[in-house]
């Protein structure tokens, strides 16, 4: 989010101009600010307090694209995050990084058996685990995206591209992640 912020801040005048119009702005979040922040979202292991995080950088930087609007009083009121969703109309970055996700697991998945990424990914340590409550696991949090998708046979469908982009594409809108 720090890059995120340094970047956002290297081209504030050109998102709070009024010369731009609304979809310019939400194109240069789209293709300069966004890919900063997620950039190597693929292999993350979310939790609840970084998706709460990253939705609040997100929103703040919509609210900034985004100008105030005025009441019918004559007051000033910045956009809620309801009317921020109405007027972006775009998937949320936590939705994005979920798909970036899958698709990544696809590849991987796709990979040969030899390559390291592959090994790496299906590796599991013989170590027991520490005390408490077990730390979240990247293939847990594909599994558990896929499993309220409703998608089942899923490393079937992975050798079909079609099939896999459809999914990936239905990430970005489904309701329940």
């Amino acid at each position: 989010m720090q890059a995120g912020n340094r970047c956002y801040y290297a081209h504030k005048k050109l998102l709070s101009t009024k010369l731009l119009n609304y979809n310019s702005k939400i194109q240069m979040y789209k293709t300069i600010i966004r890919p900063t922040v997620t950039y190597g979202s693929e292999t993350w292991v979310l939790t609840t307090s970084d998706e709460n995080q990253l939705k609040i950088y997100e929103r703040k930087i919509l609210r900034k694209i985004c100008e105030p609007t005025q009441n019918p009083d004559g007051t000033w009121r910045i956009k809620t995050n309801d009317d921020l969703r109405q007027r972006v109309k775009q998937e949320d970055i936590i939705k994005f990084i979920k798909s970036q996700r899958l698709r990544w697991v696809a590849h991987v998945m796709r990979m040969e058996n030899t390559r390291a990424t592959r090994k790496i990914t299906e590796w599991k340590p013989y170590k027991t685990r520490p005390v408490g409550r077990p730390r979240l696991r990247w293939m847990d949090q594909v599994e558990e995206d896929l499993r309220r998708m409703k998608i089942t046979g899923w490393m079937v469908k992975i050798e079909d591209r079609q099939v896999w982009n459809r999914i990936v594409e239905q990430t970005k809108t489904h309701p329940g992640l």
